[in-house]
């Protein structure tokens, strides 16, 4: 899921106050001030550039947990192996690569 504009508020003010309307913001904070659209364009690009590695993560963390964790725990009880474990492990990393990962 890509980030939206109220993502990039939310990290720039955290706990600001702002509604927005579609693409119009309606700066309410009386402390914080409202920052800049450059400076909303700039986080928005950099959480948009960071989002496949986040993407990755997740299916990784989900695979891990459905796949490669019950063969952990049999590998503990002598039902399967560590080679299999390990095996599993770098079978879900290769499937699920980071960003940088598939480009080298």
């Amino acid at each position: 899921m890509n980030p939206t504009k109220a993502d990039v508020l939310q990290v720039l003010r955290p706990g600001a106050e702002w509604v927005l309307r579609g693409d119009d913001l309606e700066w309410l904070d009386q402390t914080q001030t409202e920052p800049s659209e450059a400076e909303i364009q700039a986080e928005l690009d950099r959480l948009i550039a960071e989002q496949p590695h986040k993407d990755a993560q997740a299916a990784r963390s989900a695979a891990y947990t459905t796949e490669a964790d019950p063969l952990f725990f049999k590998a503990q009880r002598g039902e399967a192996t560590i080679e299999e474990w390990q095996a599993k492990v770098a079978e879900i990393r290769s499937r699920y690569p980071y960003p940088q990962e598939a480009e080298s």
